[in-house]
């Protein structure tokens, strides 16, 4: 049986619960650094995170992603306050020069 990720930005049942435990850790950790600290409960917090990173890669983690559509970025960004063109627009007067939308692709330019 595979689990696949449909789009969703809620992520896989198996990667919430590898990020729990990897949280649980973390918890267990830095309440043994408040009460003392108690290292050993610091370690065991330490301990319970390395075994998160273990289930993380157990339950491929890290290939639970999203691939959103294309972004669609105005090539014309205008800043001033009614939408006139002044230098203060992105390139100057003498800038972009379209006037619609360019679709970019993210594999390409993946900051936009």
């Amino acid at each position: 049986m595979s689990e696949e990720s449909h789009g969703s930005h809620a992520g896989r049942p198996s990667s919430w619960i590898a990020v729990t435990v990897i949280f649980i850790g973390f918890v267990v950790g830095g309440v043994g650094l408040c009460l003392g600290p108690m290292w050993i409960m610091f370690w065991v917090g330490a301990g319970i995170v390395v075994l998160g990173m273990l289930v993380s890669w157990a339950v491929h983690l890290f290939s639970d992603v999203v691939v959103d559509a294309p972004r669609v970025i105005p090539e014309i960004v205008d800043y001033s306050l009614f939408g006139s063109h002044s230098d203060k627009r992105r390139g100057g007067d003498a800038g972009e020069v379209l006037d619609v939308p360019v679709a970019t692709d993210t594999q390409q330019a993946p900051h936009g």
